[in-house]
């Protein structure tokens, strides 16, 4: 039997997604996009799924989207592209930015791509030493896709962008930490018992809190103070609503901890 290409655990309230082609550096196939996109859907309308982990198996994180075989096989129509990336990498992206569980990126190699559009896509970024970062596109006389320049200039400021984007130089991990693209370098063979560590104290807080957080801060960027400050009071009434805001007010009260349900 064929071994998945997308690996999915869960434990403790984490569901880990590991892509599972180390031969081509975690080559992104059409396949496993749709997987991920469905994968993260399922998390977000999932309460025992808490907090999500992605990472790669092998010398890869994700070396981008696999072109082989995508080649023009007949005529190729007006709008075609446009509409591959909008049904395609597009949607990827868009799938992590708006789960509503907090996302960790565990890159474990080279992010190169659509594979560091996917990385910088995620909540929180750890990288292993071994880690770096390539924007690739420049490299084949290509625009950048999978949301890159809508995500880099956010992160890094526009300058900052078009050097990764006009050079396409490899960027450490260390650099990355240094830019703001990575939270928090460390040695290998620790990335993955770090990302479970975050991954699970993520798991076991207010979840419904932290994901109107999420949209809140994805959303800040993007609008005005008067539209952010009513999006906020909104945000506001809604989780005053749910069981762990609840328990958290009584738990300052009564001087104790809170005891989050995720509900």
């Amino acid at each position: 039997m064929t071994e998945a290409a997308v690996l999915r655990t869960t434990g403790d309230h984490v569901l880990t997604l590991t892509l599972n082609r180390p031969e081509s550096l975690n080559a992104l196939t059409a396949g496993q996009r749709e997987e991920i996109i469905r994968l993260l859907s399922e998390a977000s309308a999932t309460a025992d799924i808490r907090a999500v982990v992605i990472t790669g198996r092998g010398r890869g994180f994700c070396s981008g989207a696999d072109l082989r075989g995508t080649g023009p096989t007949g005529e190729r129509l007006p709008g075609d592209v446009a509409r591959t990336l909008r049904t395609g990498a597009q949607c990827l992206i868009a799938a992590v930015l708006d789960c509503e569980k907090p996302v960790i990126a565990a890159v474990n190699g080279t992010a190169a791509g659509l594979g560091a559009h996917l990385a910088f896509a995620c909540d929180l970024v750890l990288a292993a030493e071994s880690a770096r970062f390539i924007e690739v596109f420049v490299r084949r006389g290509l625009v950048p896709d999978g949301g890159g320049a809508y995500l880099l200039p956010r992160l890094v400021g526009p300058q900052r962008a078009k050097e990764l984007m006009f050079f396409g130089d490899a960027l450490s991990a260390p650099d990355a930490e240094r830019l703001g693209l990575v939270n928090r370098v460390v040695r290998d063979e620790e990335l993955e018992k770090t990302a479970r560590a975050w991954a699970e104290r993520l798991a076991c807080g207010p979840t419904r809190a932290l994901a109107l957080t999420k949209q809140l801060v994805n959303a800040s960027m993007d609008t005005d103070r008067t539209a952010a400050f009513a999006a906020e009071a909104a945000a506001q009434e809604i989780n005053m609503t749910t069981a762990d805001a609840q328990d958290g007010v009584r738990s300052f009260v009564e001087r104790r901890g809170a005891r989050f349900s995720g509900r």
